[in-house]
């Protein structure tokens, strides 16, 4: 965080975590929805090229400095892994199973993050390797159940476990983009500015992909039902351009373990506006299956909060000189 920017108000990072929290959890049924009338890399491509559009518009009507060549660098890449590998994958996976089922498994990126940080592999506690197993016990015991539950028998056991995959490659994808954001060094350029290099970049991959896989090729806008639009407009403007920018605003201004308690949160309200509002159903094994990845996910955080004493800090303002 700049020294000379004024300390974000309560107000406002409440909010923030309010939009990262409901918002977030409310966009998978958003995807789903987008799915009827368009094919993954139509939909993902629309909804970063108009979000880049407008995020380009405004830094040039506010005048806001854009980042220096290798920031963008590092910028793009971000992009291509969070917003095509990442959530390009999720769109697909959720081609395959339901809303709620694509939210939980995603909510195993905190696992992600400690596969991958090898240096501090001797440092973990066995409690963070209780998690670990734990999380993932529950992510193969979700899809066991929903294999032989009622919705297989119109999608197929085999594409539950397809999109399973998918969605466990898409968490990976996210948290290696979120790792190599790391490289970003000097950066004092706008928030937005760098938001709109990301969504610049996911749009031109998906774009790619999507002709290479043919998705255009049946993408008449005429044809495309009015509840698909409803869904891209939601993930424009809830999901990027408020959810997005309110979780690049928190990482700013607030430790990472604290930002990803999300993952706590969005499975919870991604299964409920499934039920509510497309009649997903999930069993008991199922909500069994999710408590475990969540308690997995809490086992694995506690220990770097107590750490950090993220609680207390929390509580205060964050300190510009510390972000």
């Amino acid at each position: 965080m700049n020294p000379s920017m004024p300390r974000p108000s309560r107000v406002l990072i409440f909010f923030a975590f309010l939009a990262v929290y409901i918002i977030w959890g409310t966009t998978y049924l958003a995807i789903r929805y987008g799915l009827l009338g368009m094919k993954p890399f139509v939909l993902t491509t629309l909804r970063y090229g108009l979000a880049a559009i407008i995020l380009f518009s405004w830094c040039g009507v506010r005048k806001l400095k854009l980042p220096n060549k290798r920031n963008a660098k590092v910028l793009v890449i971000s992009g291509l892994l969070m917003l095509v590998g990442g959530t390009g994958l999720v769109v697909m996976g959720e081609q395959y199973i339901n809303s709620g089922a694509a939210a939980t498994i995603i909510a195993t990126e905190p696992l992600m993050f400690l596969l991958l940080d090898k240096k501090n592999y001797r440092s973990y506690s066995p409690a963070i390797f209780i998690g670990m197993v734990l999380g993932f016990t529950g992510i193969y015991i979700f899809t066991h159940f929903a294999s032989q539950g009622s919705d297989a028998l119109s999608i197929g056991a085999a594409n539950i476990v397809k999109g399973t995959a998918l969605l466990l490659v898409s968490a990976l994808f996210w948290v290696l983009g979120t790792l190599y954001l790391s490289n970003l060094k000097d950066n004092d350029a706008a928030p937005l500015a760098g938001a709109a290099w990301q969504q610049t970049a996911g749009a031109v991959g998906c774009l790619i992909i999507g002709l290479v896989r043919g998705d255009w090729a049946s993408f008449h806008p005429s044809q495309v039902p009015a509840a698909a639009w409803a869904g891209l407009a939601w993930l424009l403007f809830m999901g990027t351009l408020v959810g997005f920018l309110a979780f690049m605003f928190l990482v700013r201004v607030q430790p990472p373990a604290i930002v990803s308690t999300h993952t706590y949160i969005n499975p919870i309200v991604a299964v409920i506006v499934g039920w509510l509002f497309a009649g997903e159903s999930i069993g008991g094994p199922q909500l069994l299956a999710l408590g475990m990845v969540l308690l997995g996910v809490l086992l694995v955080q506690t220990p770097k909060m107590k750490r950090l004493n993220l609680f207390s800090r929390f509580r205060r303002k964050p300190d510009p000189s510390s972000c």
